[in-house]
């Protein structure tokens, strides 16, 4: 089965190189047929494919009889575009090999199409150019200072929001039943669950999320992926697969608790709280303690990974980190959650 699909509008700078693409509604898993009609149009042979599209292909494409993915109507709307236009189809979900192409995997992550991990993103990083992120759309580096004076002698000012190889997920996608206070600290490529609320000093990057109905005022760092009902405390953080995690898949489990300025560099599983200020790496030695709040033996964190009903704490007299069974579930404030 194909994996997608995507017609898009993108960025190019003066060598022709692309910065990024646009794709205002990405195919997921699309039928065989309808790629066979995109190929046979396009003149694409089978697999994975980038192809930047001249007036006579789009005007091959908007005759397509397809109203289901609505390629056609696109295809139309895209003809009278001065920027350039892009087809990507991916066949087979291996290692990309064009900025296009990347751009529309991210897509399908923050349309919530594919989850984390659902997705080969093996690469990326150099297939995306860092970009200067701009009032006036993505600029390469190279030609930055050029526009910025260009800018000036006509009155008026670039302002650079960042500078990164990624962009923020909301000018590209805003996913339905969400709130985001700072859309800055949410990357392209995030997975917003339904019923999310993100905070100002919550941060999500990419190929991570939440599955839904969290509050997030901390770190969701990539890779890993936040179960429903879950909150992360202001300040709390996430250890990701490409910062210190190895090829751990860190997540946290349904109807858990990471306390503010707290921390997890192992999965926890469901119902778990982590004591604000306490951070646990997998080689944290944890004195486990039964009902009677009596010490049973010393385990590190790892050997606690993706267990549930766990409580984690720091005895404020000896400075040990303790776990307890924590059989109350998380409950959250549904008024503070709603997003409607």
């Amino acid at each position: 089965m194909t994996v997608a699909f995507g017609l898009g509008v993108g960025t190019q700078n003066s060598a022709g190189e692309w910065l990024e693409v646009y794709y205002p509604a990405p195919c997921f898993q699309p039928e065989a047929s309808f790629i066979s009609s995109i190929q046979d149009a396009l003149g694409l042979a089978t697999g994975n494919s980038t192809i930047e599209l001249n007036a006579q292909q789009l005007d091959k494409l908007s005759q397509l009889d397809n109203k289901t993915l609505n390629i056609s109507e696109l295809a139309e709307q895209l003809k009278s575009s001065s920027k350039p236009i892009v087809a990507v189809v991916i066949e087979s979900d291996d290692t990309a090999t064009s900025t296009p192409e990347v751009y529309l995997k991210l897509h399908l992550l923050s349309h919530r199409l594919v989850k984390p991990h659902g997705i080969n993103l093996d690469g990326i990083f150099g297939l995306l150019p860092n970009i200067a992120w701009t009032n006036k759309g993505p600029i390469d580096l190279n030609e930055l200072p050029a526009k910025q004076l260009e800018a000036r002698l006509s009155g008026e000012i670039i302002e650079v929001k960042s500078v990164d190889k990624f962009p923020q997920m909301t000018d590209y996608v805003v996913p339905s039943g969400v709130r985001i206070a700072d859309a800055s600290r949410v990357r392209l490529g995030a997975y917003i669950g339904t019923g999310t609320t993100i905070m100002h000093e919550g941060f999500v990057n990419f190929n991570a999320g939440t599955e839904g109905t969290s509050m997030i005022e901390g770190r969701i760092s990539a890779g890993v992926m936040v179960g429903k009902g879950s909150d992360l405390g202001g300040g709390c953080s996430t250890m990701g697969t490409l910062s210190g995690g190895g090829n751990i898949i860190i997540e946290v489990g349904e109807n858990s608790l990471i306390g503010a300025n707290a921390g997890i560099g192992i999965p926890l599983g469901d119902r778990c709280t982590v004591e604000s200020g306490l951070y646990i790496t997998a080689g944290t030695k944890v004195v486990m303690l039964d009902s009677n709040n009596q010490k049973v033996e010393t385990v590190k964190a790892r050997e606690l990974a993706n267990q549930a009903d766990l409580l984690f704490r720091r005895n404020s007299s000896n400075g040990q980190v303790e776990c307890l069974t924590n059989k109350t579930a998380v409950e959250l404030n549904e008024a503070l959650h709603a997003n409607n």
